[in-house]
């Protein structure tokens, strides 16, 4: 089984940054399974970033040259670094986990950017 927690959303400015992680336990491949996906009101959930089975991250459109995915094997915690930030990146943030053909979900963490 995989748990996973996220935290350090906010409010924040446009312009402004914000560092979210997720922490993981259970079967995660060591967080290489981890990614990180969005959700705005009436929006269908969005990739933000993935890692392929070559440890490579991959980045949404609206992610790209602005985000940073980095993971923490010591801590059991994958971070998603968040820079330039526009009001439509506004979004509740989840990390997941595709492990054994399963795939988990955290709870979430609401990401307003004004």
């Amino acid at each position: 089984d995989v748990q996973l927690v996220e935290s350090g959303g906010g409010s924040v400015e446009v312009g402004g940054s914000l560092t979210l992680a997720c922490k993981f336990s259970g079967d995660t491949f060591s967080g290489g399974c981890m990614g990180w996906f969005r959700q705005a009101p009436g929006k269908e959930r969005e990739r933000v970033s993935t890692t392929d089975m070559f440890g490579r991250t991959h980045y949404g459109v609206a992610a790209k040259g602005r985000f940073t995915r980095s993971l923490d094997k010591a801590k059991n915690t994958v971070y998603l670094q968040m820079n330039s930030l526009k009001s439509e990146d506004t979004a509740l943030y989840y990390c997941r986990c595709r492990s054994w053909g399963t795939t988990y979900w955290g709870q979430g963490t609401q990401v307003t950017v004004s």
